[in-house]
């Protein structure tokens, strides 16, 4: 039996302090991390919350980010959020709420168009320097390529990229979809998926049903 993975260290690999588990650098309550859920970036991967998670503010409806277990998060991927989106349900976009000069204006929340939550699913992989917008969410084993601006809800296990982002493929065929999303692999024990890396790398469906307890 292998050592058991630790999803509570901040950096997942010793000496290396350009990728860290995303969970235990988070303060703000209203961004939920799932275990081993990584984040890389050449300068500094502690300053994700600051410089990743962008028109996040604490009056705009507490709108979360929420990203599962297993994901891989380049550098530079931007989480965009409400505050970006000025309203177009007005004359003007100028966003008069937001300055003392205006206040009377009305409460400032009215200055944008509320998006709602970003959710990121399970075993998600975000390619170098990504855009992804309020209120998307993205399912399970999905993909997102390089510089992407993802707009819209991407399926499970879905190989997306371009702006704006554009399904190009899925992974596998949906037999083999449905399995690995009945399996959840992730919400396993981690001595589990540390003591079964070889099934998942290789896709023995065979072996990931008989840990499932799938018929």
């Amino acid at each position: 039996m292998r050592q058991r993975p630790d999803p509570n260290k901040l950096f997942p690999r010793e000496g290396n302090t350009n990728m860290c588990y995303i969970k235990n650098a988070i303060h703000n309550p209203d961004i939920l991390i799932g275990d081993f859920t990584f984040y890389h970036d050449s300068v500094d991967p502690l300053l994700f919350e600051k410089q990743n998670v962008l028109y996040h503010y604490p009056i705009v409806n507490h709108d979360k980010l929420i990203i599962g277990k297993y994901c891989s998060i380049a550098h530079g991927t931007k989480f965009i959020f409400t505050a970006a989106h000025h309203t177009l349900h007005s004359l003007s976009t100028y966003p008069f709420e937001l300055f003392d000069d205006w206040s009377h204006a009305g409460f400032v929340t009215e200055a944008w168009d509320n998006k709602g939550d970003i959710v990121i699913g399970n075993d998600v992989w975000i390619g170098y320097e990504a855009f992804i917008m309020s209120g998307v969410q993205i399912g399970d084993g999905a993909i997102i390529g390089a510089r992407a601006v993802v707009t819209k809800d991407v399926p499970p296990y879905t190989v997306v990229g371009g702006i704006p982002a554009k399904p190009i493929r899925k992974r596998y065929d949906d037999a083999v979809i449905e399995v690995l999303l009945q399996a959840k692999w992730w919400d396993w024990d981690p001595q589990v998926v540390s003591d079964n890396v070889r099934a998942l790398k290789d896709l023995d469906l065979d072996k990931i049903k008989e840990i499932a307890k799938l018929s």
